[in-house]
């Protein structure tokens, strides 16, 4: 099984429905059995796939052509002996919404991943909430 994760910028003049993507990314990746997490900030997306070699292929190559991305850069592409995140979450930022809780859920949903995956995941958080 494969474990792809990546960062991108949400392009400026794209418009962006936290809800609208989880809805759309949950049909898509329960059809090719692609499960992991998303973290949308509102401006960057930090995502974990995993699956068959052939599906996170696909989904990934379906996210480079989507025009709300831009600048992607793969930071982990490796193997994993089981699903490091389960089913399908997503984790994102709503201005007001407590800082900690967010760090606390994206403790949680990361909770078995890779330490190095998983600081990923955390440094990220710890860097959008200082911004």
């Amino acid at each position: 099984m494969r474990q792809l994760v990546y960062i991108s910028s949400m392009r400026r003049q794209a418009a962006v429905d936290p809800a609208a993507i989880l809805a759309q990314s949950r049909r898509n990746n329960a059809r090719a059995r692609v499960t992991g997490l998303l973290f949308f900030d509102g401006k960057r997306f930090l995502q974990a796939l995993e699956g068959d070699d052939a599906q996170v292929d696909a989904t990934f190559a379906r996210i480079q052509q989507d025009e709300r991305h831009h600048a992607l850069v793969v930071l982990s592409n490796r193997e994993v002996e089981t699903r490091e995140f389960g089913e399908w979450a997503m984790a994102f930022n709503v201005p007001g919404d407590g800082d900690a809780d967010m760090l606390e859920r994206v403790a949680k949903l990361t909770a078995n991943a890779d330490p190095a995956v998983r600081a990923t995941f955390e440094g990220f958080a710890k860097v959008r909430r200082a911004a």
